[in-house]
Protein backbone atom coordinates (compact mmCIF):
# COMPACT_ATOMS: atom_id res chain seq x y z
CA UNK A 1 0.00 0.00 0.00
CA UNK A 2 2.31 2.36 1.38
CA UNK A 3 4.92 1.32 -1.68
CA UNK A 4 2.18 2.12 -4.43
CA UNK A 5 2.09 5.31 -3.06
CA UNK A 6 5.18 6.37 -2.80
CA UNK A 7 5.83 5.11 -6.12
CA UNK A 8 2.87 7.07 -7.37
CA UNK A 9 4.52 9.99 -5.56
CA UNK A 10 7.70 10.19 -7.51
CA UNK A 11 6.00 10.31 -10.80
CA UNK A 12 4.07 13.11 -9.36
CA UNK A 13 6.86 15.05 -8.12
CA UNK A 14 9.56 14.14 -10.86
CA UNK A 15 7.79 14.12 -14.30
CA UNK A 16 8.02 10.43 -15.80
CA UNK A 17 10.41 11.94 -18.51
CA UNK A 18 12.97 12.64 -15.93
CA UNK A 19 12.89 9.43 -14.14
CA UNK A 20 14.94 6.64 -15.76
CA UNK A 21 13.32 4.39 -18.77
CA UNK A 22 13.94 1.21 -18.06
CA UNK A 23 11.50 -1.71 -18.57
CA UNK A 24 10.90 -3.71 -15.67
CA UNK A 25 12.35 -1.58 -13.17
CA UNK A 26 10.52 -0.13 -10.22
CA UNK A 27 11.25 2.64 -8.35
CA UNK A 28 13.95 1.25 -5.20
CA UNK A 29 11.74 2.59 -2.38
CA UNK A 30 8.96 -0.04 -3.80
CA UNK A 31 10.90 -2.82 -3.06
CA UNK A 32 13.24 -1.88 -0.62
CA UNK A 33 12.22 1.29 1.44
CA UNK A 34 15.85 2.73 3.29
CA UNK A 35 15.18 2.49 6.75
CA UNK A 36 13.82 5.82 8.89
CA UNK A 37 16.88 6.11 10.12
CA UNK A 38 18.81 7.01 7.09
CA UNK A 39 16.35 9.54 6.72
CA UNK A 40 16.40 11.46 10.05
CA UNK A 41 19.19 13.89 9.18
CA UNK A 42 18.03 14.67 5.51
CA UNK A 43 15.47 17.61 6.06
CA UNK A 44 17.18 20.97 7.58
CA UNK A 45 13.67 22.30 7.49
CA UNK A 46 10.85 23.42 9.63
CA UNK A 47 8.12 21.76 9.90
CA UNK A 48 5.35 23.99 9.08
CA UNK A 49 4.21 28.11 8.46
CA UNK A 50 1.13 29.44 9.26
CA UNK A 51 -1.06 30.96 6.43
CA UNK A 52 -3.43 33.71 6.97
CA UNK A 53 -7.18 32.98 5.02
CA UNK A 54 -10.18 34.97 5.14
CA UNK A 55 -13.04 32.91 6.84
CA UNK A 56 -16.59 34.22 6.66
CA UNK A 57 -17.67 34.88 10.21
CA UNK A 58 -21.07 35.41 11.73
CA UNK A 59 -20.21 37.69 14.12
CA UNK A 60 -17.66 39.92 12.93
CA UNK A 61 -17.18 39.27 8.55
CA UNK A 62 -13.83 41.06 8.62
CA UNK A 63 -11.96 38.97 11.38
CA UNK A 64 -9.65 36.13 10.03
CA UNK A 65 -8.23 32.91 11.13
CA UNK A 66 -5.19 31.47 10.92
CA UNK A 67 -4.72 27.74 9.52
CA UNK A 68 -1.55 25.44 9.60
CA UNK A 69 -0.52 24.34 6.06
CA UNK A 70 2.52 22.36 6.07
CA UNK A 71 5.23 23.82 3.71
CA UNK A 72 8.02 21.75 4.84
CA UNK A 73 8.92 18.54 6.24
CA UNK A 74 11.02 17.92 9.25
CA UNK A 75 11.54 14.28 9.30
CA UNK A 76 14.25 14.71 12.05
CA UNK A 77 11.54 12.64 14.37
CA UNK A 78 9.30 11.66 11.55
CA UNK A 79 8.49 7.68 9.94
CA UNK A 80 8.32 8.34 6.69
CA UNK A 81 6.06 5.37 6.00
CA UNK A 82 3.56 7.26 7.81
CA UNK A 83 3.58 10.26 6.10
CA UNK A 84 0.34 11.37 3.88
CA UNK A 85 0.82 11.01 0.15
CA UNK A 86 0.86 15.14 0.12
CA UNK A 87 3.60 15.18 2.76
CA UNK A 88 5.67 12.52 0.77
CA UNK A 89 5.63 14.63 -2.32
CA UNK A 90 6.65 18.06 -0.38
CA UNK A 91 9.86 16.13 1.29
CA UNK A 92 10.77 14.79 -2.57
CA UNK A 93 10.43 17.85 -3.48
CA UNK A 94 12.12 19.61 -0.64
CA UNK A 95 15.72 17.26 -0.69
CA UNK A 96 15.52 17.59 -4.24
CA UNK A 97 15.46 21.48 -4.05
CA UNK A 98 18.24 21.76 -0.67
CA UNK A 99 21.17 20.17 -2.86
CA UNK A 100 20.78 23.57 -5.21
CA UNK A 101 20.87 25.29 -2.34
CA UNK A 102 23.66 24.21 -1.43
CA UNK A 103 25.56 24.27 -4.65
CA UNK A 104 24.75 27.94 -4.83
CA UNK A 105 26.28 28.40 -1.42
CA UNK A 106 29.16 26.61 -2.24
CA UNK A 107 30.17 28.17 -5.35
CA UNK A 108 29.18 31.50 -3.93
CA UNK A 109 32.18 31.19 -1.16
CA UNK A 110 34.25 29.60 -3.51
CA UNK A 111 33.84 32.84 -5.76
CA UNK A 112 34.04 35.15 -2.33
CA UNK A 113 37.28 33.71 -1.13
CA UNK A 114 38.67 33.17 -4.88
CA UNK A 115 37.40 35.23 -7.69
CA UNK A 116 39.71 33.02 -10.04
CA UNK A 117 38.88 29.67 -8.46
CA UNK A 118 36.30 28.18 -11.53
CA UNK A 119 38.55 30.15 -14.40
CA UNK A 120 41.01 27.91 -13.32
CA UNK A 121 38.68 24.99 -12.66
CA UNK A 122 37.94 25.25 -16.01
CA UNK A 123 41.09 25.56 -17.54
CA UNK A 124 41.44 21.20 -17.12
CA UNK A 125 42.40 19.38 -14.55
CA UNK A 126 46.24 18.02 -12.59
CA UNK A 127 45.47 15.72 -9.83
CA UNK A 128 47.60 13.73 -7.76
CA UNK A 129 45.70 11.26 -7.03
CA UNK A 130 43.32 8.14 -8.08
CA UNK A 131 40.96 7.21 -5.51
CA UNK A 132 39.53 4.44 -5.27
CA UNK A 133 36.78 3.83 -3.06
CA UNK A 134 33.92 2.32 -1.64
CA UNK A 135 30.64 4.09 -2.45
CA UNK A 136 29.63 3.73 0.79
CA UNK A 137 27.92 7.68 1.02
CA UNK A 138 29.63 8.49 4.41
CA UNK A 139 33.31 8.57 2.89
CA UNK A 140 33.48 11.79 0.60
CA UNK A 141 37.15 11.43 -0.64
CA UNK A 142 37.68 15.15 -0.56
CA UNK A 143 36.00 15.64 2.44
CA UNK A 144 37.87 13.40 4.48
CA UNK A 145 41.00 14.23 3.22
CA UNK A 146 40.94 18.02 2.56
CA UNK A 147 41.58 17.61 -0.93
CA UNK A 148 39.92 20.60 -3.32
CA UNK A 149 38.48 19.56 -7.04
CA UNK A 150 41.01 18.85 -9.45
CA UNK A 151 42.76 17.22 -6.85
CA UNK A 152 41.60 13.69 -6.88
CA UNK A 153 40.12 11.76 -9.83
CA UNK A 154 38.05 9.45 -8.10
CA UNK A 155 35.99 6.10 -8.93
CA UNK A 156 33.68 4.39 -6.88
CA UNK A 157 31.81 0.74 -5.99
CA UNK A 158 31.00 -1.44 -4.18
CA UNK A 159 33.37 -2.79 -1.51
CA UNK A 160 35.98 -0.70 -3.33
CA UNK A 161 37.07 -3.48 -6.21
CA UNK A 162 39.43 -3.72 -8.78
CA UNK A 163 38.68 -6.24 -11.43
CA UNK A 164 40.25 -7.15 -14.20
CA UNK A 165 37.26 -7.51 -16.22
CA UNK A 166 35.16 -4.72 -14.86
CA UNK A 167 35.97 -2.50 -17.74
CA UNK A 168 34.77 1.00 -15.62
CA UNK A 169 37.64 0.43 -12.83
CA UNK A 170 39.95 -0.54 -15.36
CA UNK A 171 39.15 2.32 -17.40
CA UNK A 172 39.22 4.78 -14.56
CA UNK A 173 43.08 3.66 -14.04
CA UNK A 174 44.06 3.37 -17.99
CA UNK A 175 42.83 7.45 -18.13
CA UNK A 176 44.00 8.46 -14.57
CA UNK A 177 48.16 7.31 -15.53
CA UNK A 178 48.33 7.22 -18.70
CA UNK A 179 46.69 10.45 -19.53
CA UNK A 180 46.09 12.46 -16.03
CA UNK A 181 49.87 11.26 -15.04
CA UNK A 182 48.66 10.73 -11.37
CA UNK A 183 51.07 10.03 -8.57
CA UNK A 184 49.35 8.25 -6.57
CA UNK A 185 47.01 5.41 -6.58
CA UNK A 186 44.80 4.95 -3.09
CA UNK A 187 42.55 1.95 -2.47
CA UNK A 188 40.25 2.78 -0.11
CA UNK A 189 38.15 0.73 1.90
CA UNK A 190 36.49 1.33 5.37
CA UNK A 191 35.62 -0.62 8.48
CA UNK A 192 31.88 -1.42 8.65
CA UNK A 193 31.81 -2.25 4.89
CA UNK A 194 28.72 -3.79 3.94
CA UNK A 195 30.02 -5.34 0.94
CA UNK A 196 32.75 -7.27 3.15
CA UNK A 197 29.79 -8.26 5.61
CA UNK A 198 27.54 -9.46 3.15
CA UNK A 199 30.68 -11.52 1.48
CA UNK A 200 31.15 -13.43 4.96
CA UNK A 201 27.19 -14.20 4.87
CA UNK A 202 26.27 -18.06 3.81
CA UNK A 203 23.17 -16.30 1.95
CA UNK A 204 22.21 -16.45 -1.78
CA UNK A 205 22.52 -12.11 -2.94
CA UNK A 206 21.25 -12.78 -6.54
CA UNK A 207 22.70 -10.39 -8.64
CA UNK A 208 25.65 -9.12 -6.05
CA UNK A 209 26.68 -12.80 -5.52
CA UNK A 210 29.51 -12.83 -9.02
CA UNK A 211 30.72 -8.92 -7.52
CA UNK A 212 30.77 -10.18 -3.57
CA UNK A 213 32.94 -13.06 -4.95
CA UNK A 214 35.23 -11.20 -5.50
CA UNK A 215 35.87 -10.53 -1.58
CA UNK A 216 34.89 -13.91 -1.13
CA UNK A 217 38.13 -15.25 -3.44
CA UNK A 218 40.24 -12.95 -0.87
CA UNK A 219 39.12 -14.76 1.78
CA UNK A 220 40.06 -18.07 0.49
CA UNK A 221 43.40 -16.88 -0.46
CA UNK A 222 43.61 -16.08 3.49
CA UNK A 223 41.95 -18.22 4.29
CA UNK A 224 44.13 -19.80 7.44
CA UNK A 225 44.64 -16.29 8.87
CA UNK A 226 41.78 -15.22 8.83
CA UNK A 227 40.36 -18.47 10.15
CA UNK A 228 42.60 -18.38 13.48
CA UNK A 229 41.05 -15.06 14.20
CA UNK A 230 38.60 -16.03 17.24
CA UNK A 231 36.62 -13.03 17.43
CA UNK A 232 33.88 -11.92 15.22
CA UNK A 233 34.22 -8.17 14.87
CA UNK A 234 38.68 -8.56 14.37
CA UNK A 235 38.18 -11.24 11.55
CA UNK A 236 35.64 -8.69 9.97
CA UNK A 237 37.86 -6.12 10.05
CA UNK A 238 40.86 -7.65 8.74
CA UNK A 239 39.27 -8.85 6.14
CA UNK A 240 38.82 -5.06 5.04
CA UNK A 241 42.12 -5.11 5.58
CA UNK A 242 43.05 -7.60 3.00
CA UNK A 243 40.34 -6.78 0.55
CA UNK A 244 42.29 -3.07 0.39
CA UNK A 245 45.80 -4.97 0.14
CA UNK A 246 44.25 -8.09 -2.95
CA UNK A 247 42.56 -4.80 -4.37
CA UNK A 248 46.08 -2.78 -4.64
CA UNK A 249 48.02 -5.67 -5.62
CA UNK A 250 44.97 -5.96 -8.84
CA UNK A 251 46.01 -2.69 -9.77
CA UNK A 252 49.99 -3.17 -9.91
CA UNK A 253 49.11 -5.83 -12.02
CA UNK A 254 47.48 -3.76 -14.87
CA UNK A 255 49.93 -3.01 -17.90
CA UNK A 256 49.32 0.84 -17.55
CA UNK A 257 50.60 1.22 -13.73
CA UNK A 258 53.69 -1.17 -14.40
CA UNK A 259 54.77 0.57 -17.71
CA UNK A 260 54.13 4.18 -16.44
CA UNK A 261 56.82 3.14 -13.01
CA UNK A 262 59.29 1.49 -15.55
CA UNK A 263 59.35 4.68 -17.93
CA UNK A 264 58.72 7.34 -14.35
CA UNK A 265 59.00 6.29 -11.53
CA UNK A 266 55.10 6.60 -10.71
CA UNK A 267 52.53 6.08 -9.89
CA UNK A 268 52.97 4.54 -6.13
CA UNK A 269 49.99 2.63 -5.33
CA UNK A 270 48.75 3.06 -1.61
CA UNK A 271 46.16 1.19 0.57
CA UNK A 272 44.40 2.79 3.44
CA UNK A 273 41.12 2.20 5.45
CA UNK A 274 38.91 4.99 7.11
CA UNK A 275 37.37 4.19 10.34
CA UNK A 276 33.89 5.93 11.31
CA UNK A 277 34.94 5.67 15.46
CA UNK A 278 37.27 8.26 14.68
CA UNK A 279 37.36 9.56 11.26
CA UNK A 280 40.60 8.75 10.70
CA UNK A 281 42.52 7.32 7.37
CA UNK A 282 44.92 4.03 8.51
CA UNK A 283 47.73 3.72 5.86
CA UNK A 284 48.11 -0.38 5.66
CA UNK A 285 52.03 0.66 4.09
CA UNK A 286 51.60 -1.78 1.61
CA UNK A 287 55.12 -1.88 0.15
CA UNK A 288 54.53 -1.20 -3.75
CA UNK A 289 57.72 -1.37 -4.46
CA UNK A 290 58.19 -5.18 -3.41
CA UNK A 291 54.68 -6.00 -4.71
CA UNK A 292 55.50 -5.27 -8.15
CA UNK A 293 58.78 -7.35 -8.51
CA UNK A 294 57.00 -10.24 -6.41
CA UNK A 295 53.98 -10.15 -9.34
CA UNK A 296 56.04 -9.35 -12.33
CA UNK A 297 57.41 -13.43 -11.99
CA UNK A 298 53.88 -13.76 -13.56
CA UNK A 299 51.92 -10.43 -14.56
CA UNK A 300 54.98 -8.90 -16.43
CA UNK A 301 53.21 -6.82 -18.96
CA UNK A 302 56.32 -3.81 -19.40
CA UNK A 303 57.51 -5.22 -22.79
Amino acid sequence: MVASRVSTTLLRAFPRHALPQRVGLRPIFATTPPPPSSLRHISLFSSSSAVRSPTTNNNNPTTTTTTTTPTSINTADADWRNMAEKDINLYLRQTHDRVFDHNKKWADEKKASDPDFFVKLSAGQNPEYLWIGCSDSRIPAEQITGLEPGDAFVHRNIANLVNNTDLNVMSVITYAVEHLKVKHIVVCGHYGCGGVKAAMTAKDLGLLNPWLRNIRDVYRLHEKELDAIADDEARYKRLVELNVYEQARNVIKSASVQQSYAKNQFPIVHGWVFGFNDGLLKDLEIDFAGILKDIQKIYNLTE
